[in-house]
């Protein structure tokens, strides 16, 4: 395979070998001059769908600091909204020569059709698809957990190692959250012990499956299951029908059960950090005190982020001419 399209796709060694290319890539970006030479002549296209700032731009800049050429596309103002297709929009982009294609798109699936319908030869980058997968994601919260939690809080080289040993909780509304999804895969893949934490009315049906623990009361386990780590999750209001959706009685409900507090945060072990794949709603799922504090380190996903993207389309884009292996190959 020559796509990344869930975080499913990769198995341990494909997994680690994606982190440690991306701790290679961030020690590059301390440089005065941050820009490599290994993707110079490629074009990388950012397809999105669906609105997004922090994963089209990290996706922008891994692919400049490659030296690609980056073409940016977005549905509105193109000829999606005059009602064109994926797949005539494809061939369009295949014509000019796209050597990958980075799609985010609203519909789960999406990014698995553009990669096996043929309407392009070029690597296809799944950056989100409805409630499905968010892989690169996944990917930068694992090299973040990596950084600050193995090898001696990590003082120690970490390359070659897994997540072995670690328990991250995932709180919040996990049933519109497919970055829920691809960390509980990962997350396991990389040998981690994951708890969802949500109210019943945002645990998806068959839940069982996924191999993680689920809980409905958040501080049973951040008290009683000592975590290493905990990923609150974006309250996805715009998937819900209205404010709330039926999904909980009001935001200050939510938040009395399920946000991240001073007094939850206080209560966590002093080892334990704090994460969000953002944006986040402060105030509703986590409060300013957990955002802002010393052991967040959700400013440092994002720029975790570039570090990881710049990997991924590395391994893809240049594996052919330097005899590493393609991720999912």
């Amino acid at each position: 395979m020559k796509h990344l399209l869930s975080a499913a796709d990769l198995d341990r060694s494909e997994a680690i070998e994606i982190l440690d290319t991306a701790a290679q890539m961030a020690a590059t970006q301390s440089r005065e001059i941050k820009k490599l030479p290994t993707l110079r002549g490629r074009t990388v296209v950012n397809l999105f769908f669906e609105d997004s700032t922090r994963t089209r731009i990290s996706f922008e800049t891994a692919a400049k600091r490659l030296s690609a050429d980056v073409i940016n596309f977005s549905a509105k103002g193109s000829s999606v909204s005059k009602g064109e297709s994926l797949k005539d929009t494809a061939l369009t982009l295949q014509a000019m020569g796209a050597d990958a294609v980075v799609i985010r798109h609203q519909s789960s699936g999406a990014p698995h059709t553009l990669a096996f319908a043929g309407w392009t030869t070029g690597a296809v980058i799944n950056a989100g698809d409805g409630t499905h997968q968010h892989p690169t994601q996944a990917l930068l919260d694992a090299f973040t957990l990596r950084r600050h939690l193995v090898g001696d809080g990590g003082r120690a080289d970490v390359t070659g190692r897994d997540l072995a040993g670690l328990h991250v909780a995932i709180v919040g509304d996990v049933l519109h959250s497919r970055v829920a999804r691809s960390n509980v895969q990962l997350l396991q893949t990389l040998g981690a012990r994951v708890t969802l934490v949500a109210p019943p009315t945002l645990v998806p049906v068959g839940v069982g499956s996924w191999g993680a623990a689920v809980s409905y009361h958040l501080d049973e386990v951040l008290t009683g299951g000592r975590p290493d780590a905990v990923m609150m999750l974006r309250v996805q209001r715009e998937r819900m029908s209205t404010a709330g959706g039926g999904f909980f009685p009001s935001p200050l409900e939510y938040s009395r059960g399920y946000g991240l507090d001073a007094r939850r945060l206080a209560a966590l072990p002093d080892h334990t950090i704090v994460m969000h794949p953002g944006p986040m709603n402060r105030g509703l799922e986590i409060s300013a005190d957990a955002a802002d504090s010393p052991r967040a380190v959700i400013v440092e996903q994002v720029s975790n982020g570039v570090a990881i993207r710049m990997a991924v389309l590395y391994l893809l884009l240049a594996g052919e001419t330097t005899n590493t292996k393609a991720v999912g190959e």
